[in-house]
């Protein structure tokens, strides 16, 4: 019989069929209350009502991961970047006080090719189990011409909620505050583009190399570690009422992601000293011959997420994050800003980030 001329050129509508089949299974795990309806229809629905808010706010986020997917593919290991596109959407609506209510993705490719397709979004629904989010809808786009063999692209979309009263704006924060760091997993879902040219100049190297700085690791396995998902946890600690501020560490690293939540009058004071750093980021350091401001502005250098506290509640959060799994520590103190330096991320010890 004579295939349909839409998969003579190159779409599948039966491979589509099949892969939203597969993952049925995958996004019935995310099921969460105030969901309406299942997968399948045109629009998805969502009542905010349902799910216990009175009077809310709702939040938006969209994401991607980046050029980590291109690692994803070289390596052929595709069961966690849809973790990546989760936390890189979720984690943005935590910093606003907001809990992740509902997630839609989308992947695009030349080829359908299904099983690939699978690992990925069975990924994103494994994120949103984690995030506590429903995976309510998607896209699936099978577009001939556009990727070289192999390749594909995701992008996500998530809506949270958050009570008018709670939003976190960061305006109350001051001098005095204390400042903690959530470990991160590594190098999360940012700069690698940079990691990639690093690891293309490195001689020798490639993602089936061992990680000598991780015994029994390989670099494929360090550098596709899924980025961190901080809902639970930081929706635990909102409660004790100690929380002014957030920020969650992606592109621009610590020097320009904190200073998004501070108002213009303070800086924060960070001590190197203070915490661990996973040690691909000394190898990238060394290998790539950057500088510690580099790193600073590049990479999260270890601390995923950054909380900012009343001093007088600090070691209630710190216990309520270590209740549920995070080992937040105190990385440093809010400050007055210098005018004359203008700088609102100070890192004491930072020569630290390159080893």
């Amino acid at each position: 019989m004579k295939q349909s001329a839409y998969k003579e050129a190159g779409v599948d509508i039966d491979a589509g069929a099949e892969l939203v089949e597969r993952i049925k299974p995958a996004v019935k795990r995310t099921a969460r209350a105030g969901m309406l309806g299942g997968l399948g229809g045109f629009g998805a629905m969502f009542d905010p009502k349902a799910a216990g808010y009175k009077d809310p706010i709702l939040v938006s986020s969209t994401d991607g991961v980046g050029t980590k997917i291109k690692i994803a593919i070289d390596a052929n290991r595709h069961e966690t970047i849809g973790i990546d596109l989760v936390a890189m959407c979720v984690n943005d609506l935590i910093v606003q006080g907001a809990e992740p209510l509902f997630f839609l993705d989308y992947f695009a490719t030349g080829k359908l090719d299904v099983g690939t397709a699978q690992a990925v979004i069975e990924g994103i629904a494994k994120g949103c189990e984690i995030a506590g989010c429903a995976l309510i809808g998607g896209e699936t786009a099978e577009m001939p011409g556009m990727y070289q063999a192999g390749d594909y692209d995701l992008a996500g979309f998530t809506v949270g909620a958050v009570e008018r009263d709670k939003i976190l704006t960061g305006e109350t924060i001051a001098e005095g505050d204390v400042v903690l760091g959530l470990p991160s997993s590594g190098v999360h879902s940012n700069g690698y583009s940079l990691v990639r040219k690093i690891m293309k100049e490195t001689q020798g190297y490639s993602y089936d190399t061992p990680a000598a700085f991780e015994p029994g690791k390989t670099m494929g396995d360090v550098l596709l570690a899924p980025t961190k998902i901080y809902v639970k946890p930081l929706l635990a600690a909102l409660k004790t009422g100690g929380i002014k501020g957030m920020a969650h560490i992606t592109g621009g690293g610590l020097s320009e992601n904190i200073p998004r939540v501070l108002p213009e009058n303070v800086a924060v004071t960070l001590d190197a000293n203070a915490w661990k750093r996973p040690g691909i980021f000394a190898w990238l350091g060394q290998a790539g011959n950057m500088t510690a401001p580099d790193m600073a502005r590049t990479f999260n250098c270890g601390i995923g997420m950054v909380v900012i506290v009343d001093a007088a509640k600090a070691d209630d959060v710190i216990s309520i994050l270590k209740d549920h799994g995070e080992a937040a520590q105190k990385i440093g103190t809010v400050t007055k800003r210098d005018d004359a330096d203008g700088h609102q991320v100070i890192i004491q010890n930072d020569t630290l980030l390159l080893r």
